[in-house]
């Protein structure tokens, strides 16, 4: 499978997974609400997970389906993220100490994300 090919069905593959989150998501919140605290309504809330993990099996099988050096640049890509991440994180909790408000974890992964994808985009305008 050439590089073309490969990119097209990661992004076949993630955007699947993504769209069946959004539904799964949207579904869950709206049932949760009529719903008592318990195991029924947790395990509700967690199922889009299920689409998370599909999205993730799609980010694996993308860098296992790669090149060595598109594997090597996007494993750095991500090293980057997953540091700057640690660093934001980590900072900001000594902010709250200082009575910054508390953050949900729902703004890890976007943030994460958001470094993966500007590692990125740099590193391709770099070596256009």
């Amino acid at each position: 499978m050439n590089q073309n090919q490969a990119k097209h069905r990661y992004f076949k593959e993630l955007g699947i997974s993504l769209a069946l989150y959004v539904i799964l998501l949207v579904g869950a919140l709206r049932l949760a609400m009529d719903l008592q605290p318990g195991a029924l309504r947790t395990a509700v809330l967690l199922s889009p997970m299920l689409a998370f993990l599909l999205a993730l099996r799609a980010v694996v099988r993308a860098i296992r389906r790669s090149d060595e050096f598109i594997r090597k640049t996007t494993l750095e890509h991500l090293a980057i993220a997953a540091a700057v991440t640690a660093g934001v994180t980590f900072t900001y909790g000594f902010l709250e100490i200082a009575g910054f408000p508390k953050l949900s974890m729902f703004v890890v992964w976007p943030l994460m994300g958001a470094v993966w994808a500007c590692t990125t985009i740099v590193d391709t305008l770099r070596h256009r």
